[in-house]
């Protein structure tokens, strides 16, 4: 009637222990069924209540997975005090009475850990039988294979993607390249045209001058003939293109004297008046 004794004997009581059974004993009656009774039988020793059932074959993966979670973190209560060797209770043999207890506590803690030993040799053996692992191994490999498809034709959709894209990124850039070529080559030559053109208007301004006669009348001493070209030469720098172009257009084919100086001092006039000469700077040219 002592519950704590009771405890203590039904952890040893071996006719209550039910047996894994034998590949014989399952192929008559049953896989599930005889395990079942087996950790039936090894769940009354849990701390946790309830035990979670062994299951059937139709049985899910999360079920699975929760009893054998269960079992291979199993609580048990079971002790051995029931096998303890009598301590004597001799006040007088305090050392003998030490050691039995330090024995007796060895012998339990042995006990305990061939008993745990001994349960989860029992839990990897119907594990390694279970025919519902090998099953969902199966179908997670199956699942995992067409991951692993599915990933391989995305990386490859990916791949081909990418291909594609650089292609026409390189497409695009040699477009780009041959546009930006012919533009460059257009642009020399229109830039190498309008260098000729330049260089043929500053002919022409400098050839006016010497039509003009240097701008002086009568005969141009060296003097004078040097100062009339550095003030031509001037003023050619002081204007932009379309303004030479424009001035050269007008003396082109001109060989009065009066007229070319009268165009050229009309355009000294618009420099000074933008501020790009002064009065007086072209001395030949003094207005």
């Amino acid at each position: 009637m002592d519950p704590v004794k009771r405890a203590q004997f039904d952890s040893i009581d071996e006719h209550a222990n039910v047996e894994p059974p034998s590949k014989k004993e399952i192929q008559k009656k049953g896989f599930y069924k005889l395990w079942s009774l087996v950790f039936e039988s090894e769940g009354r020793f849990s701390r946790n209540q309830p035990v979670p059932a062994f299951g059937a074959e139709d049985s899910t993966k999360e079920h699975v997975d929760e009893f054998y979670n269960f079992w291979y973190n199993f609580d048990s209560w079971r002790s051995f005090e029931y096998l303890d060797e009598d301590v004597p209770d001799d006040n007088e043999n305090r050392d003998q009475k030490r050691h039995m207890e330090r024995k007796n506590n060895n012998a339990r803690k042995k006990r305990k850990t061939e008993d745990t030993q001994r349960l989860r040799k029992l839990v990897d053996d119907c594990l390694a039988a279970d025919e519902r692992i090998k099953r969902f191994k199966v179908e997670a490999n199956a699942s995992k294979n067409a991951k692993r498809l599915e990933k391989e034709a995305e990386a490859q959709r990916l791949i081909e993607e990418a291909k594609k894209a650089k292609e026409d990124a390189e497409k695009q850039a040699k477009e780009k390249e041959e546009t930006e070529k012919a533009e460059k080559a257009e642009g020399k030559k229109a830039k190498e045209a309008a260098k000729n053109a330049a260089k043929k208007n500053k002919r022409i301004l400098r050839q006016a001058a010497k039509d003009a006669k240097y701008f002086v009348d009568g005969e141009a001493s060296p003097a004078q003939i040097d100062l009339a070209l550095n003030d031509t030469d001037n003023l050619i720098a002081k204007m932009e293109a379309e303004d030479l172009a424009r001035i050269a257009a007008s003396l082109n084919g001109k060989t009065d004297a009066s007229t070319i100086k009268r165009i050229m001092v009309e355009e000294v006039k618009n420099l000074i008046s933008a501020g790009k000469l002064t009065n007086g700077e072209l001395k030949s040219l003094n207005i």
